[in-house]
């Protein structure tokens, strides 16, 4: 209500019998900037407007509140005249002064002749603005001249002219409307939730003739930042004009597809209580505040009044904020994806509009994500404050750790327990952990690590064994549910998901490697298989590498080569997840991140080649002991693109070298592809698979594993 008088201007309106022939033509001729609050009307659609109610009155002591109100704010009513002699109206602009009684004085708000004004025209009525209606008042004149005017209120008044919706006039909103190649520009002058209006300009040598409105155009509405809205609109009705028109437009669409479809949505919740949307408005500058009808990792649902509407279905909003009882605030942004309208039995009329999330700081959406994991189920939790004696003793207990595996790590234990302290206490975003635990005992394990870029790794998965809590079931559940509700988030850089595992490890095997059989599409899901074995770095000088052979940093080129080897023989995701594409050479502002977080994260790339010809490139990951307890996070990576000639003392000579460059001992090697080891006959421990998921093909495998997950 208290913007709503900003939508009048003055204007010159017609004799009543043109505004009947502009109810059949939608054009209305205009002078100047001029527009009157009856063409103003005239300009909405019909099923937007009602007409004059003389049973809806309001009282005199009313009338003096609204208008105290509207001085308090600063704004104006409108002061209608009629001519002397013809049947021609105009509508001036003025503010009300404090008002304690039956007697008013307005100020006119703008110069426009006053005093010829008043000469050739008598007063008919005042208007005040009240949300989507008007207050139609006839009070006896007391004085008028070229300053103000003074009024005696009467006992009562009417209430005319109730919209649908309210209209909000617009700040600092410059608009774009093309068609056939054609752009027109100008503003957004108001708008609701059903359609908006605009003031164009036409520039020489454009017309308005250039415009058809009986097609469709396109719209694009932005400040001097930000782009808020673009949509294919129809045109409802248009002013007359040879300069500038006013245009009354109508989005076309109801519901926008942001993102792609998916057959496995977010679930949503019914918080009690539930937040409210506290934002400012983009449009109108004005503080919004909406009920959150339900939630999701995703995005939410709010309601509002119809009559109050406003949000548009493909409207961008920057800045929200997500409030809830206990004081805790979300900050995202998001875009509104649908409306639709409701009836209660009572007959009242809302509108629910979808908005769904854009993005959001990486440690806000933990906290959303974890709650409404905790409202599906009670045990269920992610990144909480876990007691490490306790996990530890899950680890062991489960036999996650088994004795070949402490015996590798046990050197480097209080090394591990620093690790775990930083990542499970500190709760990094680089990290998550999923947690079953009932009654304070830990069920199930899972965690995830940002080792790539855009790459997530699942490791650490671990249960206890019992048939009644399905705990290791569960923890999948939540990271799958997890991953797809966070994947379109930037600041997650979720592009792929991804684990190593061994292929006699029967849970694993039938989950990721199924889902790579059942998804048939290297390009949405890949398996590749690497040699793993440790290398003990020798204690004595290695012999150098031969003559011919030259071991350097890896180049643009040799990445290249890379890229065309891992293509032709495996086709996959794995150069991509990994961050071994060329463009990707110099990336490095994950391990920036690392760092900032007191943690080590840092890579380097080599290439081993004989006489100019690659031969090898070697991927070393240099990182906190412990980071993974298989320690593939801190390895070397050695990936042969030509076997000719490379036999495996050349390979170790290499693999020494680069230790020394980088002062690592006793540390993993991988060796891809996994047949080059079995041919120069290389001695390893084990064969990892890497399987890697593109996550826009994300519900392809939540349909394979919620097929699965009924057998188990």
């Amino acid at each position: 209500m208290e913007h709503a008088n900003k939508s009048f201007q003055i204007i010159e309106t017609q004799s009543a019998g043109h505004r009947r022939e502009k109810a059949e033509t939608p054009a209305a001729t205009l002078t100047g900037p001029e527009v009157s609050s009856d063409e103003k009307m005239d300009l909405l659609p019909d099923d937007h407007r009602q007409f004059p109610s003389e049973r809806d009155t309001v009282t005199r002591n009313q009338i003096i509140n609204k208008l105290n109100f509207i001085n308090f704010q600063d704004d104006t009513v409108l002061i209608n005249f009629i001519h002397n002699l013809y049947p021609k109206t105009i509508t001036l602009k003025a503010e009300p002064l404090p008002c304690r009684g039956d007697l008013v004085d307005c100020r006119w708000a703008e110069n426009k002749n006053i005093s010829q004004i008043i000469q050739s025209y008598k007063f008919n009525s005042l208007l005040i603005p009240n949300g989507q209606k008007l207050l139609k008042v006839k009070p006896e004149v007391l004085r008028m001249d070229a300053e103000s005017i003074s009024l005696l209120l009467p006992a009562m008044c009417n209430v005319i002219r109730s919209r649908r919706a309210r209209r909000y006039a617009c700040e600092g909103i410059s608009v774009k409307l093309i068609q056939n190649s054609t752009v027109f520009s100008g503003s957004l002058l108001d708008f609701n939730g059903f359609s908006f209006r605009v003031k164009l300009k036409a520039v020489p040598p454009q017309t308005f003739e250039w415009l058809n409105p009986e097609q469709p155009v396109n719209i694009i509405l932005a400040d001097k930042v930000i782009t808020f809205y673009s949509g294919e609109c129809k045109v409802i009705r248009y002013t007359r004009g040879q300069n500038t028109r006013n245009y009354i437009l109508e989005p076309l669409k109801k519901e926008i597809q942001r993102f792609r479809q998916k057959e496995y949505r977010s679930e949503r919740y019914e918080l009690t209580p539930s937040p409210n949307l506290v934002f400012q408005h983009p449009y109108t500058k004005m503080k919004v505040d909406l009920k959150v009808v339900d939630l999701s990792g995703s995005g939410f649902s709010v309601e509002e009044d119809e009559s109050s509407s406003a949000l548009l279905p493909g409207m961008i909003l920057p800045e929200l904020e997500l409030s809830f009882t206990d004081g805790y605030r979300i900050k995202c942004s998001g875009q509104v994806v649908f409306r639709k309208a409701s009836v209660e039995a009572n007959g009242a009329k809302w509108v629910k509009c979808g908005v769904a999330l854009l993005d959001m700081q990486i440690e806000d959406h933990l906290k959303l994500i974890a709650l409404l994991h905790q409202t599906k189920n009670k045990n269920s939790y992610i990144c909480n404050n876990v007691d490490l004696d306790a996990l530890w003793d899950f680890f062991f207990e489960t036999g996650f750790i088994y004795p070949d595996k402490y015996a590798a790590i046990q050197k480097n234990k209080n090394q591990i327990k620093e690790t775990y302290a930083k990542i499970y206490t500190n709760n990094p975003h680089i990290a998550r952990h999923f947690i079953y635990q009932d009654k304070g005992t830990i069920f199930g394990h899972m965690a995830m690590l940002r080792f790539y870029e855009d790459a997530w790794m699942i490791h650490h998965h671990a249960a206890r064994k019992s048939t009644q809590n399905k705990a290791g079931l569960v923890v999948l559940d939540q990271i799958g549910r997890m991953i797809n509700d966070s994947h379109h988030l930037y600041s997650l850089h979720m592009d792929y998901m991804m684990c190593y595992f061994r292929p006699e490890n029967k849970f694993p095997e039938r989950v990721f490697g199924g889902a790579t059989k059942n998804i048939n599409d290297p390009k949405g899901c890949s398996l590749d298989s690497f040699a793993y074995y440790l290398f003990d770095s020798p204690t004595s000088l290695t012999p150098d590498l031969t003559d011919g052979w030259q071991l350097a940093d890896s180049q643009f080129e040799d990445l290249q080569e890379l890229s065309d080897f891992y293509e032709h023989t495996s086709g996959g995701l794995m150069l991509e997840a990994i961050d071994l594409k060329p463009e990707k050479i110099d990336c490095g502002e994950l391990s920036k991140e690392y760092s900032r977080l007191g943690l080590t994260r840092l890579r380097y790339l080599y290439s081993l080649k004989k006489n100019g010809h690659l031969k090898a490139i070697f991927l070393v990951n240099v990182s906190d002991v412990g980071l993974n307890l298989s320690n593939i996070t801190n390895c070397v990576k050695v990936f042969v693109t030509d076997p000719e000639e490379l036999c495996v003392d050349t390979l170790h000579n290499a693999i020494s070298e680069i230790a020394n460059k980088n002062g690592k001992k006793d540390f993993p090697v991988l060796i891809y592809p996994a047949a080059f080891a079995d041919e120069q006959q290389i001695a390893y421990d084990k064969i990892y698979n890497l399987w890697i998921c593109s996550l826009q093909f994300s519900d392809a495998y939540f349909k394979y594993l919620d097929r699965l997950l009924r057998f188990i």
